[in-house]
């Protein structure tokens, strides 16, 4: 064996070693494992886990440092903020036989009683934020939504993303969630058998009562709430819908175990939303409480929630934005 290939075996050995020693130190640290399992599915900015934790940012910093060090959390820029979230592992992932049984241990733990109340509270926090936003410009959303793109624009292409779900549309019952002044509900409801409007704006929820009953439609059903609200109330679905809303939920996540639940066998959810993206000025112009999505996050969380990728579709648009249209299903 040549020198140059002997001292080439022997820095990728070294490499591997301290890959190694930079996990095993990750692992040796209780509020580091709190830190892994609270990230299970959510993103929290670091104000947001220094809340939960009840530390200080300074001594929370240290622990994300050496938990990024060792690959174990990742970074996305939020405007001005940094959220983290725990990485995607994949098989080929490194040391991918280590972290699986790990997390799958950690994720079994549960979440103390006051670390849920935290996260719930900010997480009302973040829906009250586009709630209020909502309130404010009920009567100007259409102009603050075209800021970033028109219905119209991808209208043609979403419905025709919808005709090749599979569905018999006629036969099956579809919600809509966030559907806004109703531009996509009033198209379908001449097309399904059951169609039901969910929003948890009062204002927005009466512009889409409104253009149904200037449609003359009579098979929608409205409920004031959020896919939480639905599930209480025994809703079934063949089909869910999200039309450039998931941008405004507080957790992502959560709604998509909501709406796997909401769904009958064989069903699908639709989403249909900006992908990642770093305009910032959309956060007070439209009321977006997250920049876009990358496909990893929601094949992410559409695993936790029992469904699988179907199909998907990409818009690009003139300004820049574009939009992403994916199915999973049960």
């Amino acid at each position: 064996m040549s020198a140059a290939l002997l001292h080439s075996n022997e820095s990728v050995a070294a490499d591997s070693t301290e890959q190694l020693l930079a996990l095993h130190k990750a692992w040796a640290d209780s509020l580091r494992l709190q830190i892994l399992r609270l990230l299970k599915n959510e993103s929290f900015g670091v104000l947001e886990l220094c809340r939960i934790l009840d530390i200080k940012q300074s001594a929370l910093s240290h622990h994300l440092k050496i938990l990024s060090s060792a690959s174990l959390v990742s970074t996305r820029r939020e405007g001005n903020s940094i959220f983290y979230r725990r990485v995607f592992l994949c098989e080929d992932s490194a040391y991918f036989d280590i972290k699986r049984p790990v997390f799958d241990q950690l994720d079994a733990l549960p979440i103390s009683a006051s670390q849920r109340r935290r996260i719930k509270q900010i997480q009302s926090e973040r829906s009250q934020l586009s709630l209020s936003f909502f309130h404010r410009n009920a009567d100007k959303f259409g102009e603050k939504q075209g800021l970033i793109v028109e219905h119209s624009h991808y209208a043609g292409s979403l419905h025709d993303v919808i005709s090749g779900l599979g569905l018999d549309l006629a036969t099956s019952d579809v919600m809509e969630v966030g559907p806004g002044e109703g531009q996509l509900l009033v198209g379908l409801a001449a097309k399904v058998r059951r169609l039901t409007a969910l929003d948890n704006s009062k204002d927005m929820l009466e512009k889409s009562r409104a253009a149904i009953a200037d449609a003359g439609h009579d098979n929608v059903h409205f409920i004031l709430g959020d896919t939480g609200v639905a599930r209480k109330k025994a809703v079934q679905c063949d089909l869910i819908i999200f039309d450039m809303v998931l941008h405004h939920i507080s957790s992502p996540a959560r709604t998509f175990k909501d709406a796997a639940a909401l769904l009958r066998p064989s069903g699908l959810l639709l989403i249909v939303d900006l992908c990642s993206h770093d305009q910032d000025w959309v956060r007070e112009s439209c009321g977006d409480l997250w920049l876009g999505f990358d496909g990893d996050d929601l094949n992410h969380w559409a695993d936790k929630a029992g469904l699988v990728p179907s199909q998907s579709a990409y818009l690009g648009l003139r300004n820049g934005f574009q939009i992403q249209m994916c199915a999973f299903g049960v």
